[in-house]
């Protein structure tokens, strides 16, 4: 006979998606492991822009996101870590990008659009014909939240295990570099490294790579602080509500045509500000199975010209310069079940701070059949 499973929920992966699904049971009651193959949470769940961008998704990942919504509040009261219900600014410099955001207007209560005037109330940019406020949006510190969600799990009796790697899942064992953990459920949240424990489902799935440069600018770099995350034109053609729109089209067009060099960039122009009043620039993408380390300069310097111009300021003083990796693939979501009793999971448009903890409260349902 066997023996009992020393834990309800084994899970592999300490990032945002991991620790939801982590969240998740343990809000039901579970017994629950993590493991966890760094030291600490240094990946995608640190690298990006803190921004919970609930009101631009559609489908699927507007339910994850509006259910995350509830549990970013709910655990930056018990973690105690920084979170605002900041809303969104999205500044609109061209009649395209206009147009965009009054056809996604007639499907979304939940934004309101922007004369230039109230455009620049809220955030002080140059340029702007118009724009839109998103007032559901959250933003929090991901250079925190994470990590402090983690040290608040593991104080309510999550077990973390750090610094051990998952050697694969064998009939409700999963075998670590430390030995097998016996569990009743293992969640492998590992992000773009999926590939390297399930191949077949990463391969099957269409999942490569996603790496992007992003930057660190000081604060006291702005005109004015921001009171809510900034998203261009160019994000409009990145998220899912509003690149659904017809007059998308017509903006992609122009763009690529305009800009070459940035579209080519797989460019993502928006902006959030810490809480120290740093400010996050970014973001390129360039994709592949393998990203290379080398980051090309011309990159960063794209980035600070495009702030530069938005902001209209004569110099942008960078603290830091980083890459993000994270998963991509056609799908917004890979969720597998290869075995009974196993999921493989991954957020694959980079909206995993938007979607992650949503993401893990169904998986855990899905799982156990119980509700949080």
């Amino acid at each position: 006979m066997s023996a009992a499973p020393a834990f309800d929920l084994a899970v592999v992966g300490a990032g945002i998606v991991g620790l939801g699904h982590a969240a998740a049971a343990h809000a039901r009651g579970l017994r629950v492991v993590v493991v966890e193959r760094s030291t600490a949470i240094h990946g995608a769940s640190v690298r990006n822009f803190g921004h919970v961008c609930i009101t631009a998704q559609s489908g699927q990942a507007r339910e994850y996101a509006e259910r995350a919504r509830e549990l970013w509040l709910r655990y930056a009261q018990r973690a105690g870590f920084w979170a605002r219900e900041s809303g969104t600014v999205i500044v609109a410099r061209a009649a395209d990008e206009l147009a965009v955001l009054e056809q996604w207007r007639e499907d979304e209560p939940a934004m309101t659009l922007l004369r230039p005037d109230e455009v620049s109330d809220r955030a002080p940019v140059t340029g702007a014909v118009g724009g839109a406020w998103l007032p559901r949006d959250l933003q929090v510190d991901p250079r925190q939240a994470a990590p402090a969600l983690a040290r608040h799990l593991a104080g309510a009796g999550v077990e973390f295990r750090w610094r051990t790697s998952a050697l694969g899942v064998d009939g409700g064992v999963l075998h670590t570099s430390r030995g097998p953990i016996r569990a009743g459920a293992v969640v492998v949240a590992v992000g773009h490294d999926v590939d390297q424990l399930f191949p077949h489902v990463a391969e099957a799935a269409g999942v490569v790579r996603c790496g992007l440069d992003m930057l660190l600018v000081d604060a006291g770099a702005l005109p004015s602080p921001l009171s809510a995350p900034i998203l261009t034109g160019w994000s409009l053609l990145r998220y899912s509500a509003t690149n659904a729109t017809p007059a998308a089209a017509a903006l992609r067009e122009r763009l690529s045509a305009e800009h070459p060099d940035l579209y080519a960039l797989d460019l993502n122009q928006m902006y959030t500000q810490r809480p120290d009043g740093t400010l996050i620039v970014g973001d390129t993408h360039y994709r592949d199975a393998a990203v290379a380390p080398f980051q090309a300069e011309s990159s960063f310097a794209a980035l600070a010209d495009v702030t530069r111009d938005l902001f209209g300021l004569p110099g942008l003083p960078v603290r830091e310069r980083w890459q993000g990796v994270y998963a991509s693939a056609p799908e917004e979501f890979l969720v597998a079940a290869p075995a009974d009793g196993l999921r493989v999971v991954s957020v694959t448009t980079g909206i995993g701070m938007t979607t992650g903890l949503g993401l893990g409260d169904a998986t855990v349902t899905d799982l156990f059949g119980t509700t949080s």
